[in-house]
């Protein structure tokens, strides 16, 4: 296994961030890290880069005992944490220079990553010249340099406009082919075009952890419906198999069931019987943003 947890908390005085969490990961595999905030997906990361130590539980990357040999363990592990911290003042390359003189790299090296993420027009530059997203950059290809076997990537797309975006996605992609990617992010269309499993946590708790395409046959359907005058909300509650709902505009509702059954007919059926005319009705593919709400909301 190149990534092994388990039974993993971590206590912050009165707060539990973690709950006895324990996973695992292999080779070749690309996981999206994902919860709501505050639900101690940083605080994962950092344990399992060995920055922080947890309260109790084990930590394996690559076989090597994080929590007894942190050190060796970080030789094998690409960092891009959330908050990237870059020295500001230096040249990019002479700052990734330095990043290979502490991994004991080929210099020959730098070049390779300088045009694997993109910043080949922007290398003479000091990185405070730089824009977010080109910092980021910066920042993916010093977690790269040293050729990692687990790469950890926290938010690794923050500030990046939609071409870099797209960018990025494939160069993870291209490197989750011989390594494990681990990597959070809020952007649910990043997971299901990058990813092939999913983890998400909530309140330190791991609530799901499931390839991607068997969390996508749960049943959920995705209905947009649009009456002739708005309804309350009581109305819409007396609709079966209903996991979620909102009030999009006056008189239009998205609705997502949890059904094998089609449920627009039960909304016909429903409108008939409230005296409501329908003036639109759409279905729509259930996609990952929607089983985010589904596990994580209250």
């Amino acid at each position: 296994m190149s990534i092994k947890v388990s039974s993993v908390s971590k206590i912050y005085k009165t707060q539990k961030a973690l709950n006895s969490i324990s996973f695992s990961a292999e080779k070749g595999q690309i996981i999206g890290f994902l919860g709501p905030n505050g639900a101690g997906k940083s605080t994962m990361m950092k344990i399992l880069t060995g920055f922080i130590k947890p309260n109790e539980g084990e930590v394996f990357v690559d076989e090597i005992d994080v929590l007894q040999n942190p050190l060796e363990a970080q030789k094998t592990i690409g960092y891009l944490p959330e908050h990237n911290p870059l020295y500001a003042d230096m040249y990019v390359r002479e700052y990734l220079q330095f990043q290979a003189s502490i991994f004991k790299v080929d210099k020959s090296e730098i070049e390779i990553c300088i045009e694997k993420v993109g910043l080949t027009t922007e290398a003479h530059k000091k990185i405070n010249q730089l824009s977010k997203g080109y910092q980021q950059r910066v920042g993916l290809a010093a977690a790269i340099l040293h050729n990692p076997n687990v790469l950890i990537l926290d938010e690794p797309t923050t500030g990046l406009d939609p071409n870099q975006l797209v960018e990025i996605r494939e160069l993870i992609k291209e490197l989750g082919k011989d390594k494990t990617v681990l990597f959070s992010t809020h952007i649910m269309q990043e997971v299901e075009a990058v990813c092939d499993r999913v983890i998400i946590i909530k309140n330190g708790k791991l609530l799901v952890d499931k390839p991607l395409q068997e969390l996508k046959k749960d049943n959920l359907q995705n209905i947009e419906v649009t009456f002739d005058y708005k309804i309350e909300e009581q109305f819409i509650q007396k609709l079966p198999n209903i996991v979620s709902y909102k009030n999009n505009y006056d008189n239009t509702w998205y609705i997502t069931f949890k059904s094998k059954e089609d449920m627009r007919p039960k909304i016909f059926d429903f409108a008939q019987e409230n005296g409501l005319k329908i003036l639109g009705l759409n279905g729509y593919n259930k996609n990952l943003e929607t089983l985010f709400r589904e596990v994580t909301s209250n």
